[in-house]
């Protein structure tokens, strides 16, 4: 399968040390003759990590967006999501070294704020994407977020659909740094309370970015109920460290399993208990980002902020064009990956 090939070499390069070396080399061709000259715009795009499928999503969109304006996508990241501090770094060079425009996608709600401040301040038109800071749209900031209402409300629907109205649902991954995760976990439980109150929330735990320490989580959870017939992971590592729990359990796969935002190619070959994913539309918010920011530089209207609604994954329609064109990973859009990059 294609996607699946492009993420499993992306892993490998990864594995092997030369995506730094990818990323360098594509940092020297700015500037250089391409087929369409000069890039004119210089873009920085951050996502809390590299070397996962749901960011290097990102990549693609943003990419896409920038040939067609022949601009050029400085782009960097942390090496894990936890790695606040890293992200903060990469944000601080990118506005002192006279970017025209920064594309974000923070790995802390209230660290980067300073930071983002600090680009707004310096007047570089910044898009943060993916969850939000507690910082209201501007004239050079704005928003293009997951809908994580929808997201709450379409797992909440799932559930009451999965279990035929009535049982026990574990919630796990709820992670109080990241604004977004905190609106799907709230919207998940309204409306489970509101169309389905005979579905009762039994465990509620805090999530991390250590898939082990999730393995660890999910397994308490299983023990304290053993008549849990569901679990919501609202995180990639989450979804993982549940997953990997739940083939320690005899018959695992009677407890069916939501997850959001998982990080590599959907694993419903090797899971019985997973029944779909619930994935932010990476790509979209990349692509958009790039066209709001050269949009913004050229006069033209520019929205405070867009929503874009996340995609229902299942075991049916992975392999249809919408979902696989959401998921795919060539960032490189058919170019030679050593040619320059505008």
């Amino acid at each position: 399968m294609e996607i699946h090939n492009q993420s499993s070499r992306l892993r490998s390069v990864v594995r092997q040390g030369w995506f730094p070396l990818l990323a360098a080399c594509t940092v020297a061709a700015a500037g250089l003759s391409g087929c369409s000259g000069p890039a004119t715009e210089r873009i920085a795009v951050i996502p809390q990590t590299e070397g996962t499928m749901i960011w290097e999503s990102v990549h693609v969109g943003a990419e896409e967006a920038a040939q067609r304006h022949n601009a050029y996508v400085y782009w960097n990241a942390p090496t894990r999501e936890d790695d606040v501090e890293a992200q903060i770094a990469v944000v601080d060079r990118v506005v002192g070294q006279g970017y025209n425009g920064l594309v974000l996608a923070p790995d802390q709600a209230l660290a980067l704020m300073t930071p983002v401040r600090h680009a707004v301040a310096e007047g570089i038109p910044t898009v943060v994407i993916g969850s939000p800071l507690a910082m209201p749209p501007g004239r050079d900031l704005s928003y293009i977020l997951n809908d994580n209402e929808r997201g709450g409300r379409l797992a909440a629907q799932r559930i009451g659909e999965l279990l035929h109205g009535t049982g026990n649902v574990a919630i796990l991954g709820i992670d109080p740094d990241l604004t977004g995760i905190m609106t799907r976990a709230r919207v998940f439980e309204e409306d489970l309370s509101e169309n389905y109150p005979e579905i009762h929330v039994v465990d509620r735990r805090m999530g991390s970015f250590n898939i082990p320490h999730e393995q660890q989580i999910a397994q308490d959870t299983l023990r304290k109920h053993p008549d849990l017939n569901a679990i919501v992971a609202l995180m990639a590592p989450t979804v993982e460290g549940t997953l990997s729990a739940l083939h320690t359990v005899p018959q695992s796969e009677r407890i069916k399993v939501i997850g959001f935002d998982i990080e590599n190619w959907p694993p419903f070959d090797r899971n019985p208990s997973l029944d779909c994913l619930i994935q932010e539309d990476t790509r979209s918010m990349g692509e958009e980002a790039v066209e709001l920011i050269l949009a913004r530089q050229a006069g033209r209207f520019a929205p405070a902020q867009t929503m874009i609604e996340p995609h229902v994954i299942t075991r049916e329609n992975m392999n249809s064009a919408e979902i696989q064109r959401m998921l795919s990973q060539d960032w490189t859009l058919g170019r030679n990956l050593w040619s320059p990059i505008q």
